[in-house]
């Protein structure tokens, strides 16, 4: 009986609204909606099969996430992130992440150590072949890994929310001519600083590879992209 019991209450720990909010999250992230889209409510609750009040709750909450903008006498849209806000959140990462290789770089047992070295041989290849897109995959793997290593949930869900707010710019900056080559070898700094269980070197590497995020940004907006 107590086992039985549990199920009900393990399946009510997704709301409908989490479900539609997270659904929502996603196709956003995907590129499926433009910055400056409008998000019509009838729409969403035809596509994710969810009541126009559970849509308007997730919008809410991905306003709050900065992913949505709620507009006077258009609802709720895609929020435009600018260069200049862009460059301010990417510096407030370069802090954050900082600290996560660093923690990371004291918390990785073996069996993460050789995940970290499986996917710098990866990213290594995927250079090698000319393939940005499955490097800029393998790019979001290994940041997704070296949060998970660290295990810091405040700095994770800040990091998360960070990272929504500029995955148009993150999309473009993947297509950056040579930038996989420029990136390569400070990842692999970074993956090295935390096999050798080194965290300032780690915490080092990171901050300034967040910080060739930066300069890749501004070198975009020169170019007009």
């Amino acid at each position: 009986m107590p086992a039985e019991q549990s199920v009900p209450s393990a399946r009510q720990e997704i709301s409908p609204i989490a479900e539609a909010r997270d659904a929502l999250r996603e196709a956003i992230l995907r590129g499926e909606y433009l910055p400056g889209e409008r998000l019509v409510e009838a729409q969403l609750s035809e596509r994710f099969r969810a009541s126009r009040f559970t849509v308007r709750s997730a919008l809410q909450d991905l306003a709050g996430d900065g992913l949505v903008e709620m507009q006077r006498n258009r609802g709720a849209v895609v929020r435009k992130v600018s260069l200049a806000e862009a460059v301010e959140i990417t510096e407030v990462r370069m802090v954050l992440e900082g600290l996560v290789a660093a923690r990371a770089a004291v918390r990785a047992d073996a069996a993460q150590g050789v995940e970290l070295a499986e996917i710098g041989a990866q990213m290594r290849a995927a250079v090698a072949a000319g393939e940005s897109r499955r490097y800029s995959d393998l790019n979001q793997r290994l940041h997704a890994l070296i949060r998970s290593i660290a295990a810091h949930h405040t700095a994770d869900d800040i990091i998360g929310t960070l990272h929504a707010q500029l995955v148009r710019h993150q999309f473009m900056l993947s297509l950056l001519p040579g930038r996989p080559e420029t990136s390569l070898p400070q990842h692999e700094r970074v993956i090295a600083a935390i096999l050798a269980h080194d965290p300032p070197e780690a915490e080092a590497a990171m901050r300034d590879h967040i910080s060739s995020v930066i300069d890749a940004l501004r070198t975009m907006d020169a170019l007009g992209l």
